[in-house]
């Protein structure tokens, strides 16, 4: 006859036979990926639509062993708190904040972009671009891939996971952050992306603006070159040649982009922590 006590004693020997404690602990697992789950989602480059969904879903698991790692698990009274929808919520609300303000500074290329082209007279060359979801520049897209770029060169999208880990420390699973703080944050940010598009495309959109003048000048003068046959070429070709020669400008105009988003990630966490 097989002795069942010492079978379940040789099983309980081997932690990783011992199912019942592992399905205790998958749904605090689950609880620490939101967050950071919800980040991936909203945050550039990882949430990138070129991104399979399979992979971002690897990626959040892993980044939720690390979490894991980093804090430890949360309290078990969480799982029977009255308040669990609530505090998922809460996680998510969080993690989408975080991202979406490193995306919407992000943004200011794109809209930057827009505006070169509109005023260089490409607005007509665009195509389906499917992280805004419409029809966009090519001059924007193509800015948008210089950016994404030197984000991973110069680190961003490591010291971007670094600052965010930060947030499990100054706030903690099963913690209300203060709303304002991420209400101001967003609006805060969405003014920061007006001005940042702005600095970035005044060199080149002035530039342009003093050659539609000329052009108007000499049009003015000879009237036979008209406005398609000798403005338009010029404009185009002009914008091109000004791209060629600030791109190493744009570059540090980029770098300082990267690392002010991250420091409004920064201010986000100080401000949670101070609320």
């Amino acid at each position: 006859m097989l002795d069942l006590g010492m079978l379940n004693s040789k099983i309980d020997a081997f932690p990783g036979l011992n199912l019942t404690q592992v399905i205790n602990l998958l749904p605090l697992f689950f609880l620490s990926t939101i967050r950071v789950g919800a980040f991936m989602l909203s945050s550039p480059f990882y949430g990138m639509h070129g991104i399979p969904l399979q992979v971002r879903v690897v990626i959040s698991f892993i980044l939720g062993l690390a979490v894991v790692s980093f804090t430890g698990l949360p309290s078990e009274n969480l799982l029977n708190d009255l308040n669990f929808i609530f505090i998922v919520m809460v996680e998510i609300a969080v993690g989408l904040t975080a991202g979406l303000i490193v995306t919407i500074w992000f943004s200011s290329v794109a809209l930057a972009g827009e505006k070169m082209a509109t005023s260089c007279g490409l607005g007509y060359a665009a195509q389906i671009d499917p992280l805004a979801g419409g029809q966009t520049p090519v001059v924007s897209q193509t800015l948008n891939l210089f950016l994404i770029v030197l984000f991973i060169t110069l680190d961003g999208h490591l010291l971007m996971l670094r600052v965010f880990f930060e947030s499990y420390s100054i706030l903690p699973i099963g913690s209300l952050p203060p709303p304002l703080v991420l209400i101001g944050a967003g609006i805060k940010a969405a003014g920061s992306m007006f001005i940042a598009a702005s600095l970035i495309m005044l060199p080149v959109v002035g530039i342009i603006l003093m050659i539609n003048i000329s052009a108007g000048i000499m049009t003015r003068s000879a009237p036979q070159l008209n406005l398609f046959s000798f403005v338009f070429p010029v404009t185009i070709l002009g914008f091109f040649i000004i791209l060629y020669f600030s791109t190493g400008t744009m570059a540090l105009a980029f770098s300082d982009l990267i690392f002010s988003s991250i420091e409004a990630l920064e201010d986000l966490m100080i401000g949670i922590g101070d609320g």
